[in-house]
């Protein structure tokens, strides 16, 4: 039996640097919630932006390290071109795009507008003539031309939650695919029915899950978990210490005790105790999930 007919759930690291210990604990919960369920579990690269050189090769190895496995080959965003712009032609062709010359700038002070929602882009470039678009002299981006201003996706750790669509960018001005469009196709693609990751994407959801019906799609059940936060109480990052698995090594800690020490982070260990992924996944319970942030003091 294949994904598509198990399902499956992933995990997606931009290749930008090494993983920190919030980006495995996250890997881990992806994997723990998609075995428990039965559920395939799948790599993918989004490489589409910024890359290291380097960086996917230390990510992949050390998520091998901490003991996690995955289902066939790893996927690369940067490979998979020809499907954001199948993806982009159907919405074109629907009449669901329309280009946009608004600068970054531009961009920053109509979404923080008095009449702009929440942020949202006011859709500038929306109703613009083609005599408006042949006058601009920059290239345009590309934007979805949404017919709703809001929608609801079911998470399993949050619940319900209804949330903002905006128009947002499908393709860059660079020609990038942007990243709400390319983590859809791709999540289509692949079968997964199931999205596991931080907290701080959940507004993103609702745009995505939309933007799924729109291509015809099913929409994943999403677990937004809650976030790693270093001392001061902000997102956990690289030069917050040693908060790598190279960085621990360094201090004298294992693969395994670093396992260990995101283990304890979600209540599924002991202080000590030495466990394996399959030790955690036989005592996982996604309702026991811990609901606030883990606070990890480097």
């Amino acid at each position: 039996m294949d994904f598509r007919t198990r399902g499956a759930g992933r995990f997606a690291p931009s290749p930008s640097g090494d993983l920190h210990l919030g980006n495995l604990r996250t890997a881990l919960l992806a994997w723990l919630f998609a075995r428990s369920t039965g559920r395939q579990f799948l790599m993918r690269v989004e490489d589409l932006d910024r890359v290291r050189a380097g960086a996917e090769a230390r990510q992949l190895a050390d998520l091998s390290a901490i003991g996690l496995d995955w289902d066939g080959p790893v996927v690369r965003q940067s490979e998979r071109t020809a499907l954001y712009d199948d993806a982009i032609a159907r919405l074109t062709a629907a009449s669901l795009t329309y280009e946009c010359f608004c600068t970054r700038r531009e961009i920053l002070e109509a979404a923080s507008a008095p009449h702009a929602p929440d942020g949202a882009y006011p859709g500038t470039c929306r109703n613009l003539t083609a005599a408006e678009r042949a006058g601009k002299a920059r290239p345009p981006a590309l934007r979805l031309r949404a017919e709703v201003t809001e929608f609801s996706i079911d998470d399993d750790v949050l619940g319900r939650f209804h949330g903002q669509v905006d128009d947002f960018v499908l393709r860059r001005v660079d020609g990038v695919p942007a990243y709400n469009l390319a983590v859809v196709v791709d999540d289509g693609a692949q079968g997964i029915d199931q999205v596991v990751r931080g907290d701080d994407l959940l507004t993103s959801s609702p745009r995505q899950a939309y933007l799924a019906s729109l291509l015809e799609l099913p929409t994943p059940t999403y677990a937004h978990v809650p976030l790693a936060l270093n001392s001061q109480g902000k997102r956990l990052a690289k030069r917050d210490g040693a908060v790598t698995l190279e960085d621990q090594a360094a201090m004298g800690l294992g693969p395994l005790d670093v396992l260990g020490i995101l283990a304890r982070s979600l209540e599924l260990a002991r202080e000590g105790e030495p466990v394996t992924p399959d030790d955690l996944l036989a005592r996982w319970d996604p309702i026991s999930l811990p609901r606030t942030p883990w606070v990890f003091e480097t």
